[in-house]
């Protein structure tokens, strides 16, 4: 399939239902709504494939640029095609979780992650937090640098409540993803989780809301006694 093709097929799948809910978590047009399930036929079909998750990227449509997401090759992703996605990035599900999963498995991510982190803009230093976070889902414990993940649960600990809205709502994953996947700082990362608190995190006037940290860490822990690394975050 061809940029073209796929954007027809998104099209015959929209739903307006889909799209309204989107656009209130804070997508804007052009859309047309598809539900993620609905992606993952075409995800298969293509596999991945770089030059054509750079073209539905820069459709600017948000349903293709979240399938370039689920297609794009990380290997062959350079930093500047990362960063040129992070700046296009205009809400959540593409800040925080399509442009830095690739991010994240790619060659650039804790690179880029560091870089993201110290941004003025809210979209991209959030998108740095949820980049260390995927990290930490994916890499093995003897491969992380647990002297500078120990530093960033400080840095979490003593200004979550003072960040912008969203780099609140990414650092609390971060905390949430190292007490989850890496097992020598996991008391570290509930400790920072219980003197953290309630995070409150503007949700736009939606129903979601912040996931409680340590809950979270501790429904992980009785669901995967023996943590299990991802082999890939995206989903």
């Amino acid at each position: 399939m061809n940029c073209d093709e796929i954007m027809k097929k998104l099209e015959e799948l929209g739903s307006e239902q889909i799209k309204k809910i989107h656009i209130s978590h804070g997508a804007k047009e052009p859309l047309f709504g598809v539900k993620v399930g609905d992606l993952k036929p075409i995800q298969k079909k293509v596999g991945k494939n770089y030059e054509l998750s750079l073209e539905l990227y820069n459709t600017g449509n948000s349903d293709a640029m979240y399938l370039a997401g689920l297609i794009a090759d990380e290997k062959k992703m350079t930093k500047e095609d990362l960063n040129g996605w992070i700046k296009k990035a205009y809400w959540s599900w593409l800040s925080e979780y399509t442009v830095p999963w690739v991010a994240a498995e790619s060659n650039y991510g804790l690179e880029l992650a560091l870089e993201w982190m110290e941004s003025n803009d809210e979209s991209i230093a959030s998108a740095g937090w949820s980049v260390m976070g995927w990290i930490c889902a994916l890499k093995k414990d003897d491969e992380l640098d647990l002297t500078l993940l120990k530093d960033l649960i400080k840095v979490v600990e003593t200004e979550v409540h003072s960040q912008a809205n969203r780099v609140r709502y990414t650092m609390n994953g971060f905390i949430t993803a190292v007490g989850s996947y890496v097992l020598p700082l996991r008391e570290r990362a509930i400790e920072a989780a219980k003197k953290n608190g309630n995070i409150h995190v503007d949700m736009g006037g939606t129903a979601c809301k912040v996931p409680d940290a340590v809950e979270h860490i501790n429904k992980y822990i009785k669901r995967n006694p023996t943590i299990k690394k991802k082999k890939t975050v995206r989903c």
